[in-house]
């Protein structure tokens, strides 16, 4: 199938066409672009990374760039990688390689000048197009176009292969199926992942933590994430995952206009049992934020829905829309709306006699929730409040 990559925003920028002209000055075909910007401007999606593949070896792409004054970063040139630092953002340049040995975690490699080698080791066929920066015409060793069209997401040659390479395939195959798959989904790729799904436990926490987040970030993750516990796949990265709760959630989104948000729905798929959420966190290598987040979700409970604005004031605005959400209440009552500070301070509290110490941060905190309780009314409203409090609390007239 013969195509071109149609012309698009990247395509045109003055930065790349100096990156293609420092590297192939004579057009001798030295550099294409590769993954997933050819993908995705086939598909009609915005385009995030640049990636180009060449012929040249590492140590020629460092010098011509430097050549021509264009930042060039070693980033990861034992594998082939020089980033170019342009003023419209960088751009990976990986020379040809091809697999010497594989271990399901790493690859060995040798470098090559067989654009069709290259493009074998990479993991689905529509990975693996290759653009020529010239002409834009398309290069398909493997059916990727078609493919793409078709909506299937298919492994390169043998899928157990690719998987035995690097079990973490697996869960690049579902992200990949959640965001250009149509059912039904490739039948070897799918028998592949469930048969190896057991390799996943040899992998690194983070990166599993890392393609999970990944996956839950797309618009509509729930049938993907079914279909990886039919399967016997999720069971592998987060047993205590249930799929049957995640389709709420992303309707309960829909319905308040809030943008997905890969935590939550992180969150969906676990019980409400804060103590299990803090051991998933820890597992999957989360951040302290995120660890604590994920906690305020498991914490949630149908009295949240009572007082949404209380429940932010408490919370925080993010932490309240998660409970919310997760439970199904409506949240348009935080939607542009900011907590806001409590007019009353500890030391108001010792002028009218209190002595410092416990009894004026009780007084605080029953004055605080009473405010809170009438929908966070003006200054003049919590002074009425604090009389009152003192009144009732310690047996004291108001001062004037």
């Amino acid at each position: 199938m013969q195509a071109s990559l149609p012309q698009a925003d990247w395509t045109r920028r003055a930065d790349l066409a100096a990156l293609v002209a420092a590297l192939d000055p004579r057009g001798e075909g030295l550099c294409r672009w590769v993954g997933g910007a050819v993908r995705d401007t086939l598909a009609g999606m915005a385009v995030k990374d640049i990636d180009m593949a060449t012929r040249l070896l590492p140590d020629a792409v460092m010098e011509r760039l430097i050549a021509v004054e264009i930042r060039a970063v070693p980033t990861g040139i034992a594998h082939g990688t020089v980033t170019a630092v342009l003023a419209g953002g960088p751009v990976e340049i990986t020379t040809l390689r091809r697999d010497v040995s594989t271990d399901g975690r790493h690859a060995t490699v040798a470098f090559s000048d067989d654009w069709r080698e290259d493009g074998s080791r990479r993991d689905f066929t529509i990975n693996a197009l290759y653009a020529d920066p010239q002409t834009l015409q398309i290069t398909d060793f493997f059916g990727g176009l078609d493919d793409l069209a078709a909506h299937r997401v298919r492994f390169i040659g043998d899928a157990e292969l690719r998987i035995r390479e690097d079990y973490l395939r697996i869960l690049r195959y579902f992200r990949f199926q959640a965001r250009f798959g149509s059912l039904p989904a490739d039948a070897a790729a799918e028998t592949a992942c469930a048969t190896l799904a057991r390799g996943l436990k040899g992998l690194s926490r983070e990166r599993v933590g890392w393609e999970l987040v990944r996956l839950l970030a797309l618009a509509d993750p729930a049938p993907t994430v079914t279909r990886m516990a039919q399967l016997g796949v999720l069971a592998q990265i987060l047993p205590e995952g249930d799929p049957a709760r995640l389709p709420a959630l992303i309707a309960a989104e829909q319905r308040a206009d809030v943008a997905p948000d890969a935590l939550r729905r992180l969150g969906a798929l676990l019980p409400a049992d804060p103590p299990l959420a803090e051991a998933v966190a820890a597992r999957l290598r989360l951040s302290a934020a995120q660890k604590k987040r994920l906690s305020q979700m498991a914490a949630r409970h149908p009295d949240d829905a009572h007082d949404p604005r209380g429940l932010a004031y408490r919370l925080g605005l993010t932490e309240a829309r998660d409970r919310l959400l997760l439970s199904g209440a409506d949240c348009a009552l935080l939607r542009d709306w900011t907590p806001p500070a409590f007019p009353l301070k500890g030391g108001a509290i010792v002028g009218r006699g209190v002595h410092a110490g416990p009894d004026v941060a009780r007084i605080l905190r029953a004055v605080e929730a009473a405010w809170i309780a009438e929908g966070f009314p003006d200054a003049a409203r919590v002074a009425a409040l604090l009389d009152a409090q003192l009144l009732s609390d310690i047996g004291q007239a108001p001062l004037e």
